[in-house]
């Protein structure tokens, strides 16, 4: 697959590509050149590289041809058609090649993509198509109601960016958000505990499929079964699980299906709350055999396998938390991760970007895709909250966006949420950050995204175990959510241990800004207690601005648990104005203490911080400040010491005149020529390329040194010289090894 170039599906990068006349060649309906014209400012101009262009583009051309013809990636997924396309636009014409409907649709996009600031489209000639088939977002309203006006609109500004599928997970235990006419009691006020009396009309539902549909989007709807079902047997004095609940179900699934007559899938849920092989063949044999749609349910299914064997009638799961694997002989979709309601802002983010899908680099009939996935179960005072503190835009367009392209390092079981200070992984993470915030200025710009510049702003963290290190980011895991399963920061976190996160911001001027400060981010399916009065968190987490001590806000529910039904109010940074702070002209110290210890009243016992300034609103960050815990002036110079940092970590884990390591003297010149670094790096302009040229050219000396030499033996025991030894094995393969003995 190394010869297969996926092109970013936010902002393209231009290829050439050789022109071919392929054999079949149709026209569009009238609609759909006239859908593309209208994309463009008028008049329909086209900027070439020499200036711009200002007649008119005369001719849209599109182009149908066969999958072979076109020559992009694909493989087969059933309701998903190949959405490769090629565009070419001259001053004169534009001219879409693809092998399907949708994939001229998915080119379209590129081109309002490309048309965006009013200015012309440049011309390109772009060959592009998705590594996976399927790039989801899902809404649980089961539980927290969205609006109709909401859903439509994010489907329209998510289809932007190739979003392909909405998951509308219509019920659970609060409510039966989907309505049925045959059953209206499952409607009425009082089978909800939550939102009384809001759900979707079927007459709502057929709407936003035939507008998902327009914007390239199928709605996969889910009414979750057995489980999650308080509501269903509040209606009907009977659980679903029952003869009588198996009758009504059916009668359900067929007017769900009425409702969605375009849906290829039906999602029937069967996830954690126990179910048999009975049940679940039962009402999938219903949707596959006698509705003709073909099945969806949560992977695992608590008491029940999932195999082609055990379950016949299932064609795609949805891989949920750890418990979820791939199932071989049907398709698979990633969502294990995804779970934004126990997301912070800044970091996990980083952590879904960088990880590929289910160890895949592109997509396959077994791995299809990823889904963005928000569940939640607490009560918010509106629907702006949960979208603002799961961080829906963000995330949704992380997660697509990588399995637009495909490809990513490490899966985040082995890469975790830390972003490196420098490299491939920084670069890429930076470059989609800066596009993610042109969006949020333009097409995102009234909605509410807590997410600001975070790659710039830098810290020299150490604790109580001599661990030091360089970190990058606004939002910092010590120890994820996850505990071991997702790395962070510290590999092995001991309760009793105190970290220290410091940086200086140098200003340009004085002035007040905002600080987005958290230190515990609560997750929105968990009843955590709130931290007390005058506490930032429940393990005594503390913030110093040159010095001075800043107090947390007056919390909503301060030293309460709080409780799926109460609100949650400014627990999370989102949901309230930041603390304002006067930052002096010149260099200003942040100073974070944060201890690990059991936090009472918590169930994820996560260990974080959150530290950015940003405008007194909370909508931007900060312009012109420069985040360097070693007072340098320059990004780049801060992106080159952070790099030696790591250097210097690896040469004192091999190094040191000890028994089991290299001999210091090993290292001698390299450190001659870091510390030259290091001073060069804080002059005024430094030239950090051919700096950093001279340290990496003699760290690989150094470890070519390595090669040649011995690590250091113990020395034999005499009268005169007794010598007792504590070794260590860093440099063994396998875990180290301590012994203390006399030789």
């Amino acid at each position: 697959m190394k010869n297969i170039l996926f092109i970013l599906s936010i902002i393209f990068t231009t290829i050439s590509i050789s022109a071919q006349t392929p054999d079949i060649t149709c026209k569009i309906d009238a609609p759909e050149t006239s859908a593309i014209r209208n994309l463009l400012p008028k008049p329909h101009y086209a900027k070439t590289t020499e200036g711009v262009y200002s007649g008119d583009i005369e001719n849209i051309t599109i182009k149908i041809v066969s999958d072979s013809e076109l020559g992009t990636f694909d493989y087969t997924l059933d309701g998903f058609p190949n959405e490769g396309y090629k565009l070419c636009v001259t001053p004169q014409e534009i001219t879409v090649t693809a092998a399907s409907e949708i994939g001229v649709l998915r080119a379209r996009q590129t081109l309002r993509q490309l048309a965006i600031d009013n200015q012309g489209v440049e011309c390109c000639e772009i060959t592009d198509f998705p590594a996976f088939k399927i790039r989801g977002f899902m809404h649980d309203i089961g539980r927290s109601f969205i609006s109709f006006d909401e859903l439509k609109k994010e489907i329209d500004l998510l289809s932007r960016f190739k979003i392909n599928v909405f998951h509308w997970h219509l019920t659970d235990n609060q409510g039966f958000r989907f309505e049925s006419k045959k059953y209206p009691a499952l409607n009425a006020n009082s089978s909800f505990t939550r939102f009384e009396g809001q759900y979707y009309t079927q007459e709502q539902c057929k709407e936003l499929e035939e507008y998902a549909l327009k914007q390239g989007v199928i709605i996969i709807p889910e009414i979750d079964m057995p489980g999650h079902s308080k509501c269903f047997t509040t209606a009907m004095g009977f659980n679903m699980s029952s003869e009588e609940g198996k009758v009504v179900l059916k009668d359900l699934l067929t007017e769900l299906c009425e409702s969605f007559p375009h849906a290829p899938y039906i999602h029937m849920g069967a996830d954690e709350a126990g179910t048999t092989a009975d049940f679940v063949n039962e009402m999938s044999g219903y949707i596959k055999q006698t509705l003709k749609r073909k099945v969806v349910v949560w992977n695992k299914i608590s008491g029940v396998n999932i195999t082609t064997d055990n379950l016949p009638y299932i064609d795609m799961t949805w891989m949920w938390a750890t418990a979820g694997s791939k199932v071989s002989g049907m398709a698979n979709v990633d969502c294990r991760y995804n779970y934004t309601n126990h997301f912070d802002v800044f970091a996990d983010v980083v952590g879904i970007y960088k990880s590929n899908i289910y160890y895949a680099q592109y997509g396959s009939p077994e791995v299809a895709g990823a889904l963005t996935a928000i569940w939640n179960d607490r009560k918010s005072p509106d629907q702006q909250a949960i979208i603002s503190q799961n961080n829906l835009y963000a995330n949704a367009l992380a997660t697509s966006e990588r399995a637009w392209i495909g490809g990513g390092k490490q899966y985040i079981e082995k890469g975790g949420v830390t972003l490196p200070n420098s490299g491939e992984e920084y670069e890429e993470f930076a470059d989609w950050e800066r596009r993610f915030l042109f969006y949020k200025k333009t097409w995102l710009k009234d909605e509410p995204i807590p997410y600001v510049k975070q790659t710039n702003v830098r810290w020299h963290i150490t604790d109580s175990t001599s661990f030091a290190t360089s970190a990058t980011g606004a939002g910092i895991y010590l120890k994820h959510t996850w505990g071991n399963t997702v790395p962070a920061l510290v590999a092995n976190p001991q309760l009793g241990t105190t970290a220290h996160a410091t940086t200086y911001v140098y200003s340009p001027t004085k002035q007040t800004v905002g600080a987005q400060i958290e230190f515990q981010n609560y997750g929105r399916s968990e009843n955590d207690k709130a931290p007390d009065q005058g506490k930032w968190d429940r393990k005594g987490s503390r913030v110093f601005v040159n010095d001075t001590e800043i107090m947390p806000p007056v919390w909503t529910n301060s030293g309460k648990t709080i409780n799926s039904e109460i609100d949650l109010g400014n627990e999370n940074f989102p949901m309230r104005n930041p603390i304002a702070i006067t930052l002096n002209e010149g260099w200003n110290k942040i100073y974070l203490k944060l201890p690990y210890n059991n936090a009472d009243g918590i169930r994820l016992n996560k260990w974080l911080f959150t530290f950015v300034f940003t405008d007194l609103e909370g909508r931007n960050a900060i312009k012109n400040l420069i985040y360097s815990p070693n007072k340098l002036m320059s990004e780049q110079a801060e992106i080159a010491w952070a790099r030696i940092s790591e250097i210097e970590n690896q040469i004192n884990t091999q190094t040191k005149d000890a028994p089991g390591y290299y001999p210091t003297s090993t290292a001698k010149e390299l450190n001659n020529i870091i510390l030259n670094a290091k001073e060069e790096l804080r002059q005024e302009e430094p030239d950090c390329n051919n700096i950093m040229q001279k340290v990496e050219q003699a760290f690989a000396d150094f470890q070519n040194t390595l090669n040649n030499s011995q690590i250091q033996q113990p020395q034999p025991y005499t009268d005169d010289n007794p010598v007792w030894y504590t070794l260590q094995t860093p440099l063994r393969e396998g875990p180290p090894i301590t012994a203390t003995y006399t030789i």
